[in-house]
């Protein structure tokens, strides 16, 4: 749970606090997560890739400290309510965005978009979607902070966008029994697909295992066949395949739901009070994961169930010990975290708006997934309040601000000139 927000701290010892944190939050990003190659497809390499010599490791270097000065020359030049729309992603009707939820994005600078619902434009229609939508991205420096634009595209009953120029992807089930060579070339064939219609990320692969014991059983994966398979080395091996199908073709991916939607009944879409009372920090159905990431994902998400083996006291989204100590020091993770959607799940609906963005902040999370536009304000207002009153919080941000801009300069829609 988080703390109440507390009254302004005044006096220059505050302020100096304040900067100081943030002074030690972007030399520590300017050392780590933003020290990565700015082109997409470079960006995905596992760690070492590519220094096989001298000359190499030279130009790689030069390429990080490129992109690491033009996400701190960005990240500079930017207001603080800026700062914090970076942190969001918010929905959009793939097939009609409404005027309503555009504004709403607009007005809080809310620097990333995810396609919802479902589409049968096809690659062309979606594409000028996709370009209206950039038009309205902030301008920093008198140049646009590219927006980063998802979907949902796994296949089977998780697909928003088709029509032509989108294959029908079958489920990961049916993925799941291909060789992964198969796997992979497809992947790259979907990938490009989302590529020829604007988008840079796709919120997949599924990283769940789901027992066979369990099945369909189990609501959130399970009963729309959008696990891989039923053991930790089929759903490893798969889910790799994919991801780097879509590195092949420079689209990011994200594995979700950390740490694991596998062994839960409820959907935390749509259910309270969702509990894993099985998954501990040593399972096997972490490989998933851990592999991934050891592969370069670049985007994590976070389930919003309740694993009462790794942190009985909060739900994974608001939980330090599953973002900041399992997934951050465990694992290693250096790229974004986001949410799974807290606008409008049932999971979170007990907690007020701004305090979800909040807490989710505060335990170590960088993008606020939100498919209701409406809760932008108070989330956004929320986070603004805290970063005056409370210095680390403060240097939270602006450690995921980087960490956000960074995937941004790896997908090409970051620029400095």
């Amino acid at each position: 749970m988080a703390t109440p927000v507390r009254r302004r701290a005044g006096g220059r010892s505050a302020a100096r606090l304040r900067r100081t944190a943030v002074g030690l939050a972007v030399t520590l990003l300017a050392t780590g997560a933003c020290a990565v190659p700015a082109s997409g497809e470079a960006a995905h390499r596992v760690p070492g890739a590519g220094h096989g010599t001298p000359a190499g490791s030279v130009a790689s270097q030069a390429t990080a400290q490129a992109a690491t000065s033009c996400v701190d020359k960005v990240y500079a030049g930017m207001t603080d309510a800026q700062r914090v729309g970076q942190l969001f992603m918010g929905g959009v009707a793939a097939n009609a965005p409404s005027g309503t939820d555009l504004r709403t994005l607009r007005t809080y600078h809310v620097g990333s978009v995810m396609l919802t619902g479902r589409s049968s434009a096809g690659t062309a229609a979606t594409k000028k979607i996709v370009d209206g939508i950039r038009k309205q991205a902030d301008t920093v420096g008198g140049r646009q902070v590219g927006m980063i634009v998802s979907t949902d595209q796994e296949g089977g009953q998780v697909q928003v966008l088709n029509g032509p120029g989108f294959s029908a992807i079958p489920s990961a089930l049916t993925q799941g029994t291909w060789s992964t060579t198969t796997l992979r070339g497809r992947a790259g064939t979907w990938a490009k697909q989302l590529k020829a219609a604007g988008l840079d990320l796709d919120l997949a692969p599924v990283a769940d295992v789901v027992p066979a014991s369990l099945g369909t059983r189990n609501a959130p994966i399970g009963r729309y066949h959008r696990e891989f398979g039923n053991t930790p080395a089929v759903v490893t091996s798969h889910s790799g395949a994919f991801a780097a199908g879509f590195r092949d073709a420079g689209v990011m991916t994200t594995f979700k739901h950390f740490p694991g939607l596998g062994q839960v009944i409820g959907n935390t879409d749509t259910t309270a009070n969702v509990v894993d009372s099985v998954t501990t920090t040593s399972s096997a159905s972490l490989t998933p994961f851990r592999s991934g990431i050891a592969a370069g994902a670049p985007f994590v998400m976070i389930s919003s169930a309740k694993y009462t083996k790794i942190d009985p006291a909060h739900l994974a989204v608001f939980s330090p010990t599953v973002i900041t100590k399992l997934l951050r020091t465990q694992f290693g993770f250096k790229g974004v975290v986001i949410s799974d959607d807290i606008g409008q799940a049932v999971a979170v609906r007990a907690y007020p708006a701004g305090q979800r963005a909040v807490d989710f902040v505060s335990a170590g999370g960088d993008m606020i997934l939100t498919v209701k536009p409406s809760t932008v304000p108070a989330m956004a207002q929320a986070v603004q309040s805290r970063m005056t009153t409370d210095a680390a919080f403060r240097a939270k941000v602006a450690a995921s601000v980087h960490r956000i801009l960074t995937a941004k300069a790896n997908a090409g829609r970051l620029s400095c000139g």
